[in-house]
């Protein structure tokens, strides 16, 4: 029978990116009775899991972005050696256990995973795409949420909204008195999460000398720039410059 597991063998080499999505959370969300188009507690629970991710789960990521439901890590090591069943089980499965358990949802969570191998210099790009993603997911969730605090039904406001550009969008909301550059950055950008080495002071009684030390700390970016501008490049090119254990 073992000769059956014929994917357990089938590997990646990094670096890689990572990604997951919460399964059918729309639904789930709306259920639980999340607020709409964004909501806060859902939001943290997401960064807490990702930051119990880098402490506890015994991978080292360089960095996590999230927006929404959705989180890219990218790796420059070889998680579980390549393993790809392994990494896109574990990693899914730890993700879903830490949200529920810092969220404590009415129903089961669950998010899927898929791996993009990906050279160094194609990060900056990725991670470009998915910020263009994230701006999309904001500014359409917003238009479509405030028409149907309008009354409008789901399916009009989607018929409504349907091939409109951001353009279009802004101006919706805009006429309806909101200013969508101004909600959080991190609903329009996204988030980073990442390890950064902090400086810490200390004294040695025994030398009776102040001393300092290294350590790696979990730090979360709610107000990373546009990827795409001359600050995000120099933001990228710090980011990419960290190392996975710190």
């Amino acid at each position: 029978m073992k000769r059956r597991e014929i994917y357990s063998d089938l590997r990646c080499i990094p670096p890689v990116i990572v990604r997951i999505d919460g399964r059918n959370f729309k639904n789930a969300l709306s259920r639980m009775g999340f607020e709409k188009p964004y909501d806060e507690k859902f939001t943290s629970a997401i960064v807490e899991a990702i930051e119990s991710f880098f402490k506890k789960s015994g991978l080292s990521p360089v960095f996590a972005y999230t927006f929404s439901d959705e989180i890219s890590f990218f790796f420059r090591d070889n998680a579980f050696d390549g393993r790809i069943e392994k990494i896109d089980s574990v990693i899914p499965s730890y993700i879903s256990s830490a949200f529920s358990l810092e969220l404590d949802p009415e129903e089961p969570v669950s998010f899927d995973s898929r791996i993009i191998p990906v050279h160094e210099e194609d990060v900056r790009e990725y991670l470009i795409w998915r910020q263009d993603e994230a701006w999309r997911n904001c500014i359409n969730s917003y238009a479509y949420y405030t028409l149907i605090s309008e009354g409008m039904e789901e399916h009009e406001a989607a018929k409504m909204l349907k091939n409109k550009v951001a353009s279009d969008m802004h101006e919706l909301l805009f006429e309806r008195g909101v200013n969508i550059s101004k909600v959080p950055a991190w609903q329009r950008r996204g988030i980073i999460v990442m390890k950064k080495e902090t400086e810490i002071e200390g004294f040695n009684p025994h030398l009776n000398v102040k001393t300092t030390s290294t350590r790696s700390k979990v730090f979360t970016d709610y107000e990373i720039p546009i990827f795409s501008s001359g600050e995000g490049e120099a933001f990228l090119e710090k980011l990419l410059a960290q190392k996975a254990d710190g």
